[in-house]
């Protein structure tokens, strides 16, 4: 068995862990805290490029700004989402008024926009808010879609 990379979503070193270790709750080897919170996980440009390069995770991204009203809606049901992907799936949350750079990289057009990341490459995005339940069936019908 493979161990999979998975980045802390604290100190953001990268871990090893054994796919049947996910479910374990396993914490970080260098500061020790979970790897997964049960949260999304506030990301800057530098930590977004760790997460999307070293992590083998998927990575599920709510680009996002603090004045923005469905950003706002949206975000309790981003929340609940995580306790039905996690440990499968990293989500995270990037404040495009902080990251501009990145959301103009990415070519982030309106918020919030939901991106899928798998391999290190987008693999599939969703414009405008979404309720909990939406939020994970795009996720798993993406990600099946990628592992077809």
């Amino acid at each position: 068995m493979n161990p999979l990379h998975i980045v802390c979503p604290h100190c953001h070193t990268t871990n090893r862990v054994q796919s049947a270790d996910l479910s374990r709750g396993p914490d970080c080897g260098s500061c020790h805290q979970p790897l997964f919170t049960g949260h999304p996980v506030a990301l800057t440009e530098a930590e977004f490029a760790r997460h999307v390069q070293r992590s083998q995770l998927p990575l599920l991204v709510d680009f996002w700004a603090p004045w923005c009203g469905p950003c706002r809606m949206m975000a309790p049901a981003f929340e609940q989402a995580v306790q039905q992907l996690e440990p499968n799936v990293r989500l995270v949350k990037v404040n495009t008024d902080e990251a501009q750079a990145l959301g103009a990289q990415l070519g982030i057009r309106s918020i919030p926009t939901l991106a899928l990341f798998a391999g290190g490459q987008e693999v599939a995005r969703q414009a405008g808010a979404m309720g909990a339940g939406d939020i994970v069936r795009w996720t798993q019908a993406q990600l099946g879609r990628v592992r077809a």
